[in-house]
C-alpha cells in the first residue's frame, strides 16, 4: 500500500497487531510523519521512495512491487474495507449525537475520506435507525496546492491538467504534506466529484497561515495539538462559520485526523518508524527488493 501518512499508520498498526504481511511504500520526504505504537511487526515492511518522491510517485513504486508474484495492491480508494474503515467515524457521530450530522467537514489529499462518509450517511438512511438526512461534505486543501478545489471550481468532474513542475513547486510550499495528491479519484464514477456532487458540496482553501492559526485556536479551546492536515479543516469550518452560511443549530461533523503528538512523545510505547528501504523513485529494481526483503525477515 501506498500512503502520505495517516493510512500507513493505521496499516503497520493493524498488519503488526494481526500477523500481517505488509509493505508500506511512503515519500521519503514524510518519514517525520511514521510512529507507531507497541513496535512494528515481523513482516511488516517500510519501503521510502527518495529522490524527491511525492504521493503519486509513491503510489506509482507501490504498483511496481505489486508487479512482482506474490504481491497485492490493498486497493486504495477501490478497497470497500479501507472506505468502510474511514466511515465508522460517520457511524460514531451519528451514534453520539443522536441524528446524521448536517455538515462533514474534512481536509483531503485523495479524498477517499470524505467517499467513506458519503457512503455512510448513505448506510445510516437507509438503516432506519435515524431519521433520514443528506450530510453536506465540505473538503478542504491546503493553498496553493489545490486540485480538487480547481477541479471542482472548473464545473467538470476532470481534473485540470497542471504542470509537474508547477505541482511539485505548490507541494514545496504547504505544510499539510499529506495532502499531496496529483491525481486524486475525483472524477470515476462514485468519486469525490459524484459525492461532493449529490450532497451538494464544496470545496475550500486555507493557506498556511490560516491553518496554523486554526491549529492554535483549536489547542487553546480544545487543549491537544493537531496536525497541519487538521489545522486545514479547521481553519476552513472557521471560514464557513464566519460567513453566516452555517446555521447556529447545525450539527457540524469535523474530521481531526491527526493529533496529540506532543502528547506522544512522552509515551515510551511510541516510536518512529524507519525505513527498511531506500529506493529511488526512478530506480527499482525487483531484485534489490526482494533481496532486501529476505535479508531483513
Amino acid at each position: 500500500m501506498a500512503s502520505a501518512g495517516n493510512t500507513a499508520k493505521a496499516f503497520v498498526k493493524t498488519a503488526s497487531d494481526n500477523g500481517l504481511p505488509l509493505v508500506a511504500v511512503v515519500p521519503e520526504s514524510c518519514l517525520g510523519e511514521l510512529w507507531t505504537i507497541g513496535g512494528k511487526g515481523r513482516g511488516v515492511f517500510i519501503v521510502a521512495a527518495s529522490g524527491g518522491a511525492d504521493y503519486l510517485e509513491t503510489i506509482r513504486l507501490a504498483e511496481l512491487i505489486c508487479g512482482i508474484p506474490g504481491f497485492h495492491s490493498e486497493g486504495g480508494a477501490k478497497n470497500v474495507a479501507r472506505r468502510d474503515g474511514l466511515g465508522v467515524s460517520v457511524l460514531s457521530a451519528a451514534e453520539e449525537a443522536g441524528e446524521i450530522p448536517d455538515y462533514y467537514f474534512q481536509a483531503v489529499g485523495s479524498g477517499t475520506g470524505a467517499i467513506a462518509a458519503r457512503e455512510a450517511n448513505i448506510r445510516l438512511n437507509e438503516s432506519g435507525s435515524f431519521a433520514p438526512k443528506t450530510m453536506r461534505l465540505v473538503v478542504s486543501q491546503n493553498a496553493p496546492f489545490t486540485p480538487i478545489l480547481d477541479a471542482w471550481s472548473s464545473g467538470g468532474r476532470a481534473l485540470v491538467a497542471t504542470g509537474e513542475a508547477e505541482a511539485r513547486a505548490r507541494i514545496d510550499e504547504i505544510d499539510a504534506k499529506t495532502l499531496s495528491n496529483r491525481n486524486p479519484p475525483y472524477g470515476l464514477v462514485g468519486g469525490l466529484f459524484d459525492c461532493l456532487e449529490a450532497s451538494r458540496g464544496e470545496v475550500v482553501a486555507a493557506t498556511n497561515a490560516e491553518a496554523r492559526a486554526a491549529q492554535s485556536l483549536f489547542r487553546e479551546v480544545e487543549g491537544c495539538d493537531i496536525s497541519a492536515e487538521a489545522g486545514v479543516a479547521v481553519a476552513s469550518l472557521a471560514k464557513k462559520a464566519a460567513s453566516g452560511e452555517i446555521a447556529g443549530d447545525a450539527l457540524v461533523m469535523l474530521n481531526i485526523t491527526g493529533g496529540g503528538y506532543e502528547r506522544l512523545r512522552n509515551d515510551p510505547s511510541a516510536a518512529m518508524l524507519r525505513p527498511d528501504l531506500v529506493v529511488e523513485k526512478d530506480e527499482f529494481d525487483p531484485d534489490r527488493f526482494l533481496d532486501a526483503m529476505a535479508r531483513l525477515s
